[in-house]
């Protein structure tokens, strides 16, 4: 009880905002207490507002209040520092559920600050510190604290466990390691744990580089969706522009045809008037003659009808009239059947080319497109190549189905299909297959290779530029050798990266409509080495190129 008395009267002397017993007691007018400096800093952050408050009643005083130690409470508070009391635990330094406990303290627990691997206990900071002063216990391993001690703990035999069984691949105690694990392959679990750590550095190592690639693609990821608004915008407009032409297009040719019918509908509708008025005069003439001889007939006196008769004034000309019975009439029907000829055929050619049209949108390639990570991603656009006898030089050997290619010295003539259709200044070599679409192998070397795809047209002989690999516009290389070098069209780029002895193995993938070409180090991941973004106008082929006539090889791996 008076321990707890001690702890309430410590209380009365801390600071309400430091938490801390009182340094420079200072009173304010409201009559509570604080650091000088502590009241002072809360104070100056409201000065602005030019009204001060107490942070714990919140009266507030105008003007600031000057402050003055008070040398009874600084005096008391001396006085208790000089006892060698401590304050009472706060309650956040006691163990919570989620906390770890000291498994010294009895009553309420406080939160642990290290445990020892050795005594496989936790301590608070009052339990731990024999920890740093006792020269025996200063040898021990302290490590932050863990609720996962009792794991640490050999539930057989109550020991540490201090080793590791390589072949049950789980921790054990020194006793296990001569009982039940007795000739098992057992170390330390330090040694162990090493091991793993290099595995674990390897690992962090990849999640770095992976990191690393990310952040690279994000960098492209913003600039691309602009990219593609800004060229998706641009494609809405040029065609609203175009298709806007064409129905101005077709809308000044229906006016034209519109005004050629009206045009040839006046013409037409004139003739025929004219025609019809002449008619009609023709007819009137005729009315007025046939009365006249009418009149005559009915004449009683010969001789005047006689006389009558002679003096009459011959018909003129009758006006032919056309013969409906010549030709079936025609007005405007030709012009419907003409213009319904032209919209069948445009009709006809939209309809052709729209699918080419509407695939030509899904087609777009847009960066995630683009974006395989894992071997597991490429091996789905896997594509089976073999080497074509005919292409290879005279001083190369396939073998496994025509899936390694082997070197041999000049002095030894190898059997070719078709001499003249192979390389022959150079030891190289192309596929069977073609390439299309998207397509992923991998080749596996010793020694020096070159890595490439190339239009089958390539020059197989002559000048060096025209049928070396890389070394026309023809085809696209990789050269492996100290290190990696990247060609095409004569020209030379560094690739990063160095190639080891040993077997290697390199994987191509090509998207050959996006007309992507990208290498990569096969190991655990897949390092990209170089990416070629161009246009192929030509199927392509894989080839390979070998440098020395020692046996060197490499082969075309089988993908699964």
């Amino acid at each position: 009880m008076a321990q707890q008395g001690v702890q309430v009267d410590h209380e009365k002397f801390c600071c309400s905002i430091c938490l801390d017993l009182l340094k420079d007691p200072v009173t304010i007018p409201c009559g509570h207490s604080y650091c000088m400096n502590c009241i002072k800093t809360h104070w100056d952050g409201e000065d602005v507002k030019k009204v001060h408050s107490c942070p714990q009643c919140r009266q507030t005083f105008t003007p600031r209040p000057v402050l003055t130690k008070n040398t009874m409470l600084a005096d008391l508070v001396e006085e208790l520092k000089k006892t060698g009391l401590q304050a009472a635990p706060a309650d956040h330094c006691y163990a919570g559920p989620e906390d770890v406990a000291c498994d010294v303290c009895t009553g309420r627990k406080l939160k642990a600050l290290k445990s020892c691997l050795v005594c496989v206990v936790s301590y608070c900071e009052q339990h731990l510190q024999p920890h740093y002063d006792v020269a025996q216990l200063k040898k021990h391993k302290l490590v932050d604290p863990s609720n996962k001690f009792q794991e640490n703990i050999c539930s057989r035999h109550d020991e540490v466990m201090k080793m590791f069984c390589r072949t049950d691949q789980q921790c054990i105690c020194y006793l296990c390691s001569v009982d039940e694990h007795k000739g098992h392959d057992t170390v330390s679990a330090a040694a162990e744990r090493t091991e793993r750590q290099r595995e674990l550095e390897v690992s962090r190592q990849n999640i770095q580089l992976r990191i690393h690639d990310s952040k690279k693609v994000m960098k492209l990821l913003q600039p691309e969706v602009e990219a593609i608004n800004r060229f998706a915008n641009k494609a809405v407009k040029d065609s609203e522009k175009i298709f806007t032409e064409l129905i101005h297009f077709i809308k000044k040719k229906s006016a034209d045809v519109k005004q050629q019918v009206r045009s040839q509908q006046k013409t037409e509708v004139s003739r025929v008037n004219e025609f019809k008025k002449k008619l009609e005069q023709e007819i009137t003439e005729l009315k007025r003659k046939d009365a006249e001889l009418m009149k005559l007939s009915h004449t009683e006196d010969h001789t005047q009808f006689l006389h009558n008769y002679s003096s009459l004034s011959p018909l003129s000309e009758s006006t032919e009239l056309p013969s409906s019975k010549s030709r079936p009439l025609q007005y405007f029907e030709d012009v419907t059947a003409a213009v319904s000829e032209v919209r069948d055929n445009l009709q006809d050619v939209l309809n052709k080319r729209w699918p080419k049209l509407l695939r030509t949108v899904t087609e777009v390639d847009a960066l995630l497109s683009q974006q395989l990570r894992t071997r597991e991603e490429f091996l789905q656009y896997a594509c089976h190549l073999t080497l074509d006898p005919n292409s290879k030089s005279y001083l190369m050997l396939l073998s496994k189905r025509n899936r390694k290619v082997t070197t041999f010295p000049g002095n030894l003539f190898l059997s070719h299909s078709d001499p003249s259709a192979g390389f022959t200044n150079h030891w190289q070599v192309l596929s069977r297959e073609s390439l299309t679409g998207r397509c992923y192998w991998e080749v596996e070397w010793d020694a020096l290779v070159t890595i490439a795809v190339a239009y089958k047209d390539m020059s197989r002989s002559g000048a060096y530029n025209e049928c070396t690999f890389g070394e026309n516009d023809k085809s696209w290389a990789l050269c492996c050798f100290a290190e990696y070098e990247f060609k095409h069209n004569a020209i030379s780029t560094p690739v990063s990266g160095t190639c080891q002895w040993g077997n290697k193995v390199i994987g191509v993938f090509l998207d050959h409509k996006a007309g992507i070409l990208s290498f990569y180090k096969v190991d655990k991941t897949m390092t990209l080495l170089h990416r070629v973004q161009t246009t192929f106008t030509q199927p392509l082929y894989a080839g390979l190129a070998l440098h020395y006539s020692r046996g060197d090889n490499a082969e075309l791996r089988e993908l699964k």
